[in-house]
C-alpha cells in the first residue's frame, strides 16, 4: 500500500523558521533526512520524497471565464499551517507508515533536539472504494 507522509509547519509544530537555526543544526537536520531517505530506499519503500518552496512562492490557480487561468500569488497570511515536504512510501501496512512518520518526526532541530513535528499519514488511493 502506498502512503503519503505530509510534513507540516505551523502553530501545531511550534518550529522556529529554519533560516534562524545555526548552520550546524541545519546541516544535522538535512543529514538526518538524507539518511532516512536512504534507509527507505534500501528497504524498497521510498517512492518519492520532496521538500517544497515556502508559501510566499506559491500560486493559487482557479479557472476563470472560459477556463482561463486566474492566478493569485502568495503569501497567504490567513494560512496557519503549510506543507514543507512529503514522502510517498510503499509499505506493507498502515502501522509501518505510522512508524516511518514517527521516525521522521524525530528529525533534529536547533540544539540537536528532536523536533517532534506533526507528520500527517494518508493512504494514496488508486481508485474508488470497492463499495462504490
Amino acid at each position: 500500500m502506498k502512503y503519503m507522509l505530509l510534513m507540516q509547519f505551523g502553530p501545531q509544530s511550534a518550529l522556529p523558521p529554519m533560516d534562524t537555526w545555526p548552520a550546524e543544526d541545519v546541516k544535522a537536520h538535512i543529514e538526518f533526512m538524507g539518511g532516512m531517505n536512504q534507509k527507505l530506499v534500501d528497504a524498497g519503500e521510498l517512492v518519492e520524497a520532496q521538500g517544497l518552496a515556502m508559501p510566499d512562492q506559491a500560486k493559487i490557480v482557479r479557472a476563470g471565464d472560459g477556463g482561463a487561468a486566474v492566478v493569485t500569488d502568495g503569501p497567504f497570511p490567513e494560512t496557519k499551517e503549510f506543507l514543507v515536504g512529503y514522502w510517498i512510501v510503499d509499505c506493507e501496512s498502515p502501522e509501518r507508515a505510522v512508524d516511518i512518520a514517527a521516525y521522521a518526526s524525530t528529525a533534529p532541530g536547533p540544539g540537536g533536539e528532536p523536533l517532534n513535528m506533526p507528520i500527517e499519514v494518508r493512504q494514496v488511493m488508486s481508485g474508488p472504494a470497492e463499495e462504490l
